[in-house]
């Protein structure tokens, strides 16, 4: 019996010292409620856009075709990194399955963990997101795994979503044009 019991104890020891170490994404203890200062904004276009033509019309990566192709076609043709910079492109892969993704325009850089990006139909409602909040989740602080702020719900979403990197900004692109373009310039000529 005693032997029974010392082993509860020792198993119940080792669970409890374990729990402390199941847990890598201790970084969500860091990030506050909520982003500060919050101007993030939503608008709906009069037709349904989608991530794509907005990140192409908004930045200096000019690719076509579905977002999850994007990292490989900016392979010889856009600067390729894993950090964010203004005017670049952050590309998620495996968005909503393999063959999916989404792209969206990194408008400023808050912090180390925190971005800024504007984007469209990210929550599958054609919407445009300006100035949404992005923030690394990654627990080694190399942007590999991101949360975007729920606009609607004024919470970080609850998903985790990979990140392919960012492609850009093209050379020659203006840092300063980049962040204070107008985000919904262009989206009445028939995208």
């Amino acid at each position: 019996m005693s032997r029974v019991l010392g082993r509860i104890i020792v198993l119940s020891c080792a669970a409890m010292a374990l729990a402390g170490c199941a847990n890598d994404r201790a970084v969500y203890d860091s990030f506050p409620a909520e982003p500060a200062p919050n101007t993030a904004a939503v608008t709906t276009p009069s037709a349904p856009l989608q991530c794509v033509p907005y990140a192409r019309e908004h930045s200096s990566v000019k690719l076509y075709g579905d977002a999850w192709t994007w990292w490989d076609q900016a392979a010889t043709k856009f600067p390729r990194e894993s950090a964010p910079e203004i005017g670049s492109v952050m590309v998620l892969a495996h968005y909503a399955g393999p063959r999916s993704g989404h792209v969206a325009v990194v408008r400023s850089v808050t912090n180390a963990r925190e971005i800024r990006v504007d984007h469209a139909n990210w929550l599958d409602d054609g919407a445009i997101y300006v100035d949404d909040p992005v923030a690394d989740v990654s627990s080694a602080n190399d942007w590999s795994e991101v949360r975007v702020w729920n606009i609607k719900t004024g919470a970080w979403g609850g998903k985790i979503y990979p990140v392919q990197g960012f492609i850009g900004p093209a050379e020659g692109a203006s840092d300063d044009r980049i962040a204070r373009a107008d985000p919904f310039a262009g989206l009445d000529e028939g995208q």
